[in-house]
């Protein structure tokens, strides 16, 4: 099992809905004691965290966690790479070759998987 050290994770495509999965994950990752950052289309909060509609400043981001589509992610491929993560992970749905490579080539992990399976089974 891995250590339960807090991972600082931006949710990007966070919503304030209940039953979307990237609220879902926000509340989970809280649960689990990591320290969330979250943005969004609108404004909110869910377990305790903000959402934020521009992007913010980063620091020691250990793990992007992305709801959104290929498409849309277009917008923050500059403000990842530059935030400099440990890794993104591409939650089903998410996934898009174009971006992995853009990732990889700046020596940032791509994880295709399901941010919500791997905190289920302790491989966050």
């Amino acid at each position: 099992m891995k250590s339960m050290k807090n991972k600082k994770t931006l949710v990007l495509g966070a919503t304030t809905k209940p039953e979307r999965y990237a609220n879902i994950a926000i509340n989970k990752l809280v649960e689990k004691g990591h320290s969330v950052l979250a943005i969004g289309q609108n404004t909110g909060e869910v377990a305790g965290v903000k959402i934020y509609t521009k992007n913010i400043p980063l620091k020691n981001i250990d793990t992007v966690t992305l709801y959104l589509n290929p498409l849309r992610q277009r917008d923050y491929y500059n403000y990842i790479i530059e935030t400099k993560p440990k890794r993104v992970i591409f939650n089903p749905g998410t996934e898009n070759p174009e971006f992995y490579q853009l990732l990889q080539g700046n020596g940032i992990k791509v994880e295709v998987a399901c941010t919500l399976v791997l905190l289920a089974t302790n491989q966050y």
